[in-house]
């Protein structure tokens, strides 16, 4: 996920003309799309640049092993929707348009989608925190997910395994599962996690898992 670092100086040069006639050098979102490249990976917030770096391993397997999970419930219950992952970049408004490490829309969403990003914030997001990516994982991109309707928001700790969960309240985002080794998501039909699944180190085979969920979800029929 995105460190606080500066664009490289061949993407830098594209942004003077813009910058410049704006206090602070902030562009919109708009500004943003236009000077993004293929495989450049950055967030806008609040109208500044983020570019991504490369991410610790275990952040990488951690994401890997819960897109391939979800990606397989939602194939195995037939449920539709679009599943993407870190490279797809979200407009939320005029200075805000991120790329979270996994996103799930809704069919309604997905019939909004441009061509090169998507103009509507997704009904599931995660977020694996980084040490460079906390403060706004935690800060400012919670407060725009909260603010543009994001039903349900995971953020997970790779090192310290504080993994936290938040669902829309009214208005809010509300933590819950707090207590709970099982977390079910309020926003994938019948999709849950064990919180021991969620250790990087100790990771275990996405289809026992999948198993395992599938399983309990027929028991309730």
């Amino acid at each position: 996920m995105p460190a606080a670092t500066r664009p490289p100086k061949r993407l830098r040069a594209r942004l003077v003309p813009v910058a410049k006639r704006r206090p602070g050098g902030m562009i919109t979102s708009e500004e943003f799309l236009d000077w993004l490249e293929p495989g450049v990976r950055a967030d806008l917030i609040d109208g500044e640049i983020h570019m991504h770096s490369p991410v610790h391993y275990n952040h990488a397997r951690l994401v890997s092993f819960l897109d391939h999970l979800i990606a397989g419930y939602l194939d195995a219950m037939e449920i539709p929707g679009e599943l993407h992952r870190e490279s797809v970049a979200i407009r939320l408004g005029l200075r805000d348009t991120f790329m979270p490490d996994i996103e799930f829309f809704a069919p309604h969403q997905v019939a909004q989608f441009a061509a090169c990003h998507m103009p509507v914030a997704p009904l599931f997001c995660v977020e694996v925190l980084s040490p460079s990516t906390a403060k706004n994982d935690l800060g400012r991109k919670f407060t725009a997910y909260e603010a543009h309707a994001v039903q349900e928001y995971w953020i997970l700790d790779p090192t310290r395994a504080r993994h936290r969960f938040f669902r829309r309240v009214g208005g809010l985002f509300v933590e819950y599962g707090t207590a709970e080794e099982r977390v079910e998501s309020v926003s994938i039909p019948g999709f849950w996690v064990r919180r021991a699944w969620l250790d990087p180190e100790k990771l275990p085979r996405v289809s026992t898992c999948l198993g395992e969920i599938l399983k309990a979800n027929r028991r309730r029929r």
